[in-house]
């Protein structure tokens, strides 16, 4: 396990192209889906492909995790340990799980995180993680930073914090909704997002407050100008969400946390940088110009900021300033930015919801859409889609390079070159018989230093490159130089990808106690190694989860700290004279919800109704 003061920078692959865009971006390591079983069945990747991750991952002493973090079945425990095998045997260095099940099965050696999917609130649930044998632990979204810090403070295991990307409006783990409407389990990698659909809201006397308004959608998640306070209040590890955007997202946010990250670990001496190589691209990252619902910093100063976006769950984008002049085909924004044909605009409507179009042509400051859409003088446009960002994304040759030294020597009879890097040294030899002296050896050296150096096309940049006196003396063919540092290049690489941290198994401390005696359905148990697990640790009486039996009736399917009431500006904290007209319902073709505000714990609870 890391020490907590290296600063992991955590970035999402949703395949195998999606993970090298992350790598080569700066990402110190990267999380994946496994075959099966991953929280993201959309985002399943192949033994094979995961190998070439784990490969690339490691050339630059990167991480790579893999995601096997739903709940299981009793008959797909099985499975579920031969994939956690074939993921060791391929050198993953972490599986991600949910389902503690697997800690009662065969499994391999290897470092095991709790997901966020576990519910991971309170110093309590942490330390209990701790004490079974987990290294990492993914912290709920919605904590602040002074809960972040009770919990580092309680504990000694390493702390995952999300960082960026979407966020999901129930407590991880603890969101029901999806599988009560339609049978497809959050927690079995299966989510509906009805979240991210319209609702009709009513007080409880069927009152309309809200019309076809988007009230559990929310905002993306950006701490990029908040890490130091993070790390500080004991994150070492920063996520970023998104196991199902594409490569140029990912090669976008990562870059952008990378060089933030960067300029903190530049001035602290306490903190360090787990991986290896700096990143060369040709474009600036901005996250504005990629996919967002507009942005919040969640719960992280407690209940201070917007965290919903009720008006859409689309992207917003890049805001880029209001409709000053309208005609009938065109507009103009008064704005400076750039424009390009294609391109993809938003504004919200006098309905408050939002409409979009396409970018046909830019003319002389105006802009004309493929189809012009009712809209209104001093209007606030955004972009949504940056075609021309897009293509420099695409096109973008980046590099992560790592610093190399050589070293040209003769050792017995034979002309020997040595490579170091990243804590790993090659070293390669060809014969040298009959190999012809050189002429002048103080050229020679320059002309033998000058081919040594040209390692275009790989990992690495030469640093120091020594030529003995002995090596000087010798002419060999550039032909031959070529061929000996191509060969200690990929002797080097070899050794580089194949490259993995010993760890030892911690043994699970039997005398520990699990946070409560009782669970209930959502306690996610759903196979009987679970259950024996959980017994194990003292709970006496468990429920069997949703997945095993299916809700009836009413039942709480969401629990969140986002509340509508607080984002309508109504809390019945500040607005007592409320508290009779709730609780609220809120209908869709889905279904019809009651939700009530539980104001002591500062808690929505979202629940199913037969009504």
């Amino acid at each position: 396990m890391l020490p907590r003061n290296y600063i992991e920078l955590l970035a999402p692959a949703r395949d195998k192209l999606c993970a090298r865009a992350a790598i080569l971006h700066g990402a110190d390591a990267v999380y994946i889906g496994a075959p099966d079983f991953s929280a993201r069945r959309a985002a399943a990747n192949s033994v094979d492909d995961i190998a070439e991750v784990v490969k690339l991952a490691h050339t630059y002493g990167a991480r790579v995790y893999v995601a096997l973090n739903t709940l299981l079945s009793d008959t797909e425990l099985d499975k579920a340990v031969s994939i956690a095998w074939k993921m060791y045997d391929i050198g993953v260095d972490t599986l991600i799980i949910q389902d503690m099940g697997l800690l009662l099965c065969n499994m391999p050696p290897i470092e095991l995180h709790a997901s966020t999917q576990t519910d991971n609130r309170t110093a309590d649930k942490v330390k209990f993680w701790e004490n079974v044998g987990f290294e990492q632990v993914v912290l709920a979204r919605e904590l602040s930073l002074q809960q972040i810090k009770s919990i580092a403070d309680a504990t000694t295991i390493r702390l995952e914090c999300f960082v960026h990307g979407a966020l999901c409006v129930s407590y991880s783990g603890q969101c029901f909704m999806s599988y009560c409407v339609n049978g497809r389990s959050a927690n079995r990698g299966e989510c509906a997002q009805p979240c991210r659909l319209p609702y009709d809201l009513f007080d409880n006397h069927w009152r309309l407050l809200a019309k076809q308004k988007y009230l559990l959608s929310m905002r993306d998640f950006n701490l990029l100008d908040r890490l130091e306070e993070l790390i500080d209040a004991g994150a070492s590890t920063l996520k970023i969400e998104g196991r199902l955007k594409d490569a140029n997202y990912v090669a976008n946010v990562t870059l952008a946390y990378r060089r933030k990250l960067d300029e903190i670990l530049a001035r602290r001496t306490d903190l360090h940088r787990p991986s290896f190589g700096v990143t060369k691209a040709a474009f600036v990252p901005d996250l504005d110009r990629t996919f967002n619902r507009r942005y919040t910093s969640f719960f992280l100063d407690g209940r201070k900021n917007v965290v919903w976006q009720p008006d859409t769950p689309k992207a917003i984008g890049q805001p880029l300033g209001k409709v000053c002049e309208l005609r009938k085909d065109s507009f103009r924004i008064d704005s400076s930015v750039e424009l390009h044909n294609g391109d993809g605009l938003c504004f919200r409507t006098p309905t408050g919801l939002f409409d979009g179009m396409l970018i046909n042509k830019v003319e002389n400051g105006f802009v004309f859409p493929r189809k012009m859409k009712k809209i209104l003088l001093g209007t606030e446009i955004f972009r949504n889609n940056d075609t021309a960002f897009e293509a420099s994304l695409s096109a973008s040759n980046t590099q992560r390079l790592m610093t190399a030294d050589l070293l040209l020597d003769v050792v017995n009879e034979e002309l020997m070159l040595t490579i170091k890097s990243c804590n790993q040294t090659a070293m390669v030899t060809i014969p040298i018989t009959d190999t012809p002296l050189a002429n002048d050896a103080t050229t020679n050296v320059d002309k033998q230093k000058a081919q040594l150096q040209k390692l275009g096309g790989t990992a690495f940049v030469a640093g120091e490159v020594v030529v003995t006196q002995a090596a000087a003396e010798l002419f060999v063919p550039m032909s031959r130089l070529n061929e000996l540092r191509r060969k200690a290049v990929a002797a080097l690489t070899e050794k580089l990808e194949n490259q993995r941290a010993l760890y030892v198994h911690r043994e699970p401390d039997k005398t520990a106690s699990f946070v409560t005696l009782d669970m209930d359905a959502k306690g996610n148990v759903i196979n009987e190694k679970a259950r024996a697990f959980y017994q194990l640790y003292g709970v006496k009486n468990i429920a069997w989860g949703y997945e095993r039996q299916k809700p009836v009736g009413q039942c709480n399917v969401m629990t969140s700290r986002h509340c509508i009431l607080w984002s309508l500006g109504k809390c019945l904290r500040e607005k007592p004279d409320l508290r009779g007209k709730t609780p609220l319902v809120m209908q869709n073709v889905n279904g019809i919800y009651q939700v009530e505000f539980d104001c002591a714990r500062c808690e929505m609870l979202v629940n199913r109704t037969d009504k």
